[in-house]
């Protein structure tokens, strides 16, 4: 296992993404869903040898890609993905919306299940559907799908549902078992399930992740995966995803996009990709492991400096959604974070139910992170 350690805030302060230009440099940096670590080195080759080549033309064909996911797949969850059903574009976001145009019409609802990452309000609508919102339960201690009320949504119309799957930004994995029960209500009313699988790459030592189409016939009747290497490799910026068939009714769906859909894969990211999903595994568990030594030092700070904070350890994702509703920090803690130098995403962007919540990415160094609570605790 390749060891992966954060760059320091001189060398991360040279990157021109939106996570680093946002704000002034006094400002800690803990919102957007990019890792502070450097990229793995057959990542960086790969691309650097296609440029070599002056190899930066159109994406011909998403074989490469498929051959890659259906390896990992494989090799890191027992997932037996026919390579030839795979089908690539720019990013998720692209893939739920040309996804979801295909699988309804322009009216039709599509339920999420906030708390959830902010840009599936505004994907469905993209897509010409009506957001159908059925919240997670929530017993105090864990949260769940409420398959009665996805039921009721279905049994009311609506023709899809996005998933979330492991959850942003709650890190929940959901189980087989949830997943396999959602799936059945699928088929039971002709429903499409669109699995956004992106954060599974990321799963910790103390889950198991269950990719959706594997759950059941049902689930590769009515379900289309859409995933990418992106979170999982630092990569969103190289424009590469997958989508996934489990079955002749979801490639139909995806074989009835426009060809344009294809042709905007980035072919660097195509190889970038490629060589993640084929070699990256060493350096992915390294990651793995960087990321739940950060997510047990976060937890060990706020214990001891903001103890008001509600944490639900996640089990995938580098993302902690953070409850700050006994501190009395208002409807969007994340303002006075800000006054305190440190940038985090506001709750109620995932949602009505994120107010008084926050969303911290830890996927940083120990010293950014020590510093990040210390500046929270003395607001």
């Amino acid at each position: 296992m390749t060891e992966v350690h954060a760059e320091s805030l001189d060398s991360l302060r040279d990157r021109t993404s939106e996570k680093w230009v946002r704000y002034p440099d006094d400002v800690l940096p803990l919102f957007v869903a990019e890792m502070d670590y450097p990229l793995a080195p057959v990542i960086a080759e790969a691309m650097t040898e296609r440029i070599r080549h002056s190899d930066t033309g159109y994406v011909a064909s998403p074989v490469l890609v498929g051959e890659a996911f259906a390896g990992f797949a494989e090799r890191r969850w027992g997932w037996i993905v026919d390579a030839a059903s795979v089908r690539t574009t720019t990013d998720v976001s692209v893939c739920i919306v040309e996804t979801l145009r295909r699988a309804i019409r322009p009216g039709d609802g599509v339920v999420i299940n906030p708390p959830v990452y902010a840009p599936f309000f505004h994907l469905v609508t993209e897509a010409g559907g009506a957001v159908v919102e059925v919240p997670f339960l929530d017993d105090g201690t864990a949260y769940q799908l409420d398959l009665a009320g996805i039921e009721a949504a279905f049994a009311a119309g609506a023709r899809a549902l996005l998933l979330c799957n492991p959850q942003n930004p709650l890190g929940l994995v959901h189980s087989a078992e949830s997943l396999s029960a959602l799936a059945e209500l699928a088929a039971r009313y002709d429903v499409t399930v669109v699995s956004d699988e992106i954060h599974g790459l990321l799963t910790h030592s103390t889950a198991t992740f269950t990719p959706f189409l594997s759950v059941s016939d049902a689930a590769r009747e009515y379900g289309v995966t859409v995933t990418s290497a992106s979170k999982a490799f630092n990569l969103a910026g190289v424009k590469c995803a997958v989508m996934v068939a489990g079955s002749a009714r979801s490639l139909a769906l995806l074989d009835g996009m426009s060809e344009e859909v294809l042709w905007r894969t980035s072919i660097l990211g195509m190889h970038a990709s490629v060589a993640a999903l084929t070699h990256g595994d060493d350096w992915l568990d390294g990651t793995i492991a960087a990321i739940e030594t950060s997510k047990a030092l976060l937890g060990s700070l706020l214990a001891a400096e903001l103890p008001g904070v509600g944490f639900r350890a996640p089990d995938a994702t580098y993302l902690a959604w953070l409850d700050f509703r006994s501190l009395g920090w208002g409807r969007d803690p994340s303002i006075r974070a800000l006054d305190a130098r440190v940038a985090l995403n506001p709750g109620p962007d995932f949602g009505t139910q994120g107010r008084g919540f926050a969303r911290l990415n830890f996927a940083c160094s120990p010293e950014v992170l020590t510093e990040a609570i210390h500046r929270l605790a003395s607001t």
